[in-house]
């Protein structure tokens, strides 16, 4: 049986030697770290998109954050994201292989107006209109740029009962970003995915999942 990914790989083979040959430097440069196999295989393509060894120490995982994940992903769960940035990030064809859709809301005309209306921000809208669309209940939600996303879902876990499969929360900025990430991390009954203090953005959380879409492919070919 095969142990090679041909999913969630480049898809030529001078891509995929690029980007072995990037982790292997990342492995050497790092060298020993406090994260689990699969944790580290998350944290690694973190670094590969960024190129900052600082995300080797500043990404948490709750308990079992990434089997959590891979669970959603096996499920068909559905993404749902702050921004486009996130959704145009994610490879479609991989999503598409596990039944997956990527979903953002912040732009829509009614989501706008709502904001407007109610003196909120379209984050805060947008991730109400998922809730309405049955989206968050068992999906993976990512949040990149906005805090005022994260803290909205956490207030429906907390006052409606919501229950995401995942919440991978990488908001960047000044303003709550780094607060809203450390509300997260407080969270019990949700797995989550951080990166602490205001470092943080779309690239990672595509590169994020991207790797639990790799790992997912890994245990479907072990299987």
């Amino acid at each position: 049986m095969t142990t090679i990914n041909s999913q969630t790989e480049q898809l030529t083979l001078a891509g995929q030697q690029i980007e072995h040959d990037s982790f292997a430097i990342v492995d050497l440069e790092v060298g020993a770290h406090a994260y689990r196999a699969n944790e580290w295989q998350v944290v690694r393509r973190m670094i590969h998109a960024t190129a900052d060894f600082e995300f080797n120490g500043l990404t948490e995982f709750s308990a079992n954050a990434v089997e959590a994940g891979i669970a959603a992903i096996l499920n068909g769960a559905p993404i749902v994201a702050d921004v486009e940035m996130i959704c145009v990030g994610l490879s479609q064809p991989r999503l598409k292989h596990f039944g997956m859709t990527a979903n953002q809301f912040i732009s829509d005309d009614d989501v706008i107006n709502e904001a407007k209306a109610v003196n909120s921000t379209r984050a805060v809208q947008a991730m109400r209109k998922a809730q309405r669309l049955g989206l968050l209940n068992g999906g993976i939600v990512a949040v990149g740029n906005a805090p005022t996303a994260l803290l909205e879902v956490l207030r429906m876990i907390a006052e409606d009962g919501v229950k995401p499969a995942l919440i991978v929360g990488m908001p960047v900025g000044f303003v709550s970003a780094a607060e809203s990430k450390d509300a997260l991390s407080q969270l019990q009954n949700v797995p989550w995915l951080i990166t602490r203090g205001r470092k943080g953005g779309s690239t990672l959380v595509v590169a994020a999942i991207h790797a639990l879409l790799s790992l997912t492919e890994s245990q479907q070919n072990h299987d």
